[in-house]
């Protein structure tokens, strides 16, 4: 069987989807041919989805020379420092050249700092958990001392905390499944600030799909703010509908209808008459026509000869 090109299957690792798949599972089974470089690349770029792919492929080969990597991938915090923990996880079960021993130590210290993410600590405590026998008997020892571990704590749970408190994930779709379990009883002060740094995320986001993903995030929490009947953030929905280019995500619509007041009748015209797509027009016009309905207002309010101005179509 000929050598794995290993520099191009790392350059395969950036272009994501279907491709970088097909290069973790080739770089896998080249095993510790690769780990050198892989290693070099991990500590190199500051791409965080290909330090990530590049973290699964080190947890796969379970080689020593990959502590470089973990150690870097814990420093960048996040979803990097997630995909490093497993790294350490899997060479607690080594024991060439001292690595089981220095992973060890890491989760140890990881575990038990209370400035890390909360998902970074409740990973590194679930690593410490699954280790081999031997070596939990010995953390058992060492947690009876002046510094205890944390309790155990889900992932998701810290991931939402973590979000609450300004530390987002990389990767937006973990927290989009999070808002329908958590939000529902979270402080609406804490929702507050989360749509703010959501908000900040996405206008940040170089990649269009990203900023997408981000923007639906954002989407879904003003939905979960709507059924609890709040509107804390409303004026982010009426500033959403008032600059947006394309249609946006279902969630948008679902909150204007449910919460919005003669405040959102002009940025749901502005909104109408910039877009082309009939479909897109047609549930506005109904979200439009609901908060018409629900909040009683009349021809004579000033809110809606304003938006009538602008869109005089919604007037039918």
């Amino acid at each position: 069987m000929a050598a794995p090109d290993v520099p191009s299957l790392i350059e395969g690792l950036r272009d994501g989807g279907d491709r970088r798949e097909a290069a973790i599972a080739r770089l896998i089974i080249a095993g510790r041919r690769a780990v050198a470089r892989l290693v070099e690349a991990c500590r190199a770029t500051t791409d965080r989805e290909l330090q990530v792919a590049i973290l699964r492929i080190l947890e796969a080969t379970g080689d020593e020379r990959a502590l470089a990597a973990a150690e870097t991938a814990i420093a960048a915090h996040g979803d990097v420092a997630v995909a490093g923990i497993a790294v350490l996880r899997e060479l607690m079960g080594r024991r060439e050249g001292g690595a089981d021993v220095k992973a060890l130590d890491m989760l140890l210290a990881i575990a038990r700092d209370p400035s890390a993410d909360r998902r970074v600590r409740a990973a590194a405590v679930s690593a410490l958990d699954h280790a081999p026998a031997d070596v939990r008997q010995a953390i058992g020892g060492l947690a009876a001392g002046d510094s205890p571990l944390p309790a155990p704590e889900s992932l998701d749970d810290a991931l939402w905390e973590d979000a609450l408190n300004g530390r987002l994930p990389d990767d937006p779709a973990r927290l989009r499944e999070a808002i329908p379990v958590h939000a529902p009883a979270a402080a609406l002060a804490d929702l507050h600030r989360l749509i703010e740094a959501l908000g900040a995320r996405e206008q940040g986001e170089p990649r269009r799909a990203s900023a997408q993903q981000w923007l639906a995030v954002r989407g879904a929490l003003h939905q979960a703010l709507a059924l609890r009947g709040s509107r804390i953030a409303l004026y982010d929905l009426r500033e959403t509908f008032d600059r947006a280019a394309a249609q946006l995500p279902s969630a948008f619509l679902g909150a204007i209808q449910t919460i919005g007041d003669d405040s959102c009748l002009e940025p749901l015209a502005a909104a109408f008459v910039r877009t082309k797509e009939a479909r897109w027009q047609h549930q506005l016009a109904q979200a439009f026509h609901e908060i018409v309905k629900r909040e009683r207002i009349t021809k004579r309010h000033s809110a809606l000869r304003r938006a009538l101005a602008k869109a005089p179509e919604l007037g039918g």
